[in-house]
């Protein structure tokens, strides 16, 4: 993907934070830009919605459908061709259910941290080309790759730019710390979910 255009970027998007910026904050950033100076204290949560009833749902009846489903079918060629469909389908619902929706967006000195229901992924300031507000998301540009941070507040996108345009450029000195994206609690879950799925089976059939 190229880059986006028709980004915010100007003084009057970036609302004044100076009350929330902590005294050490304040005195270095005499002498760098005036974005610092309305960096407030960190680590800081973009405020987000909360997730959507239907991402819970796909996430949730998998693990519920997918194995009593699995316990009723009759044993059979067949059969076992229809368990494996039924438990690639739940855990292909489970993944992309979890992993398109931000739970949590938290501003750090080194890097954008988000998480979802299955990685926790971090990506360095140093890494960020360039950082836009379009479509009410904030899209943070890394070479011809665009990280979208959708799901905000409404009427709090600009002042989340704003936030991470100043976390950016106070970082621009710092030490690059990079980290690779982590497994969350999802993981977990899908395993679980597996492991039900084709238990089901093997158990209502006496396989185990």
């Amino acid at each position: 993907m190229g880059n986006r255009s028709g980004g915010t970027d100007d003084a009057a998007a970036r609302p004044d934070v100076s009350a929330d910026v902590r005294p050490e904050t304040r005195a270095a950033s005499d002498a760098q830009s005036p974005a610092v100076e309305r960096l407030p204290a960190l680590p800081w949560r973009v405020p987000l919605d909360p997730a959507p009833w239907w991402a819970w749902a796909l996430f949730v009846v998998p693990f519920i459908a997918v194995p009593v489903l699995n316990s009723w079918l009759w044993m059979g060629a067949r059969d076992f061709l229809a368990v494996g469909l039924f438990t690639l389908i739940g855990a292909s619902v489970v993944r992309v259910a979890g992993g398109v929706v931000l739970y949590r967006v938290e501003i750090t000195e080194t890097a954008l941290k988000a998480r979802t229901s299955l990685l926790v992924r971090s990506l360095a300031w140093q890494d960020v080309d360039d950082i836009e507000v379009v479509d009410g998301s904030v899209v943070l540009t890394n070479g011809k790759d665009e990280n979208e941070i959708n799901g905000i507040v409404q009427d709090r996108t600009a002042y989340s730019a704003a936030v991470m345009q100043a976390a950016r450029e106070a970082a621009a000195d710092r030490p690059v710390r990079r980290s690779r994206p982590r497994p969350g609690i999802g993981v977990l879950c899908v395993l679980a979910y597996l492991v039900l799925a084709v238990g089901a089976f093997l158990y209502r059939w006496q396989l185990v």
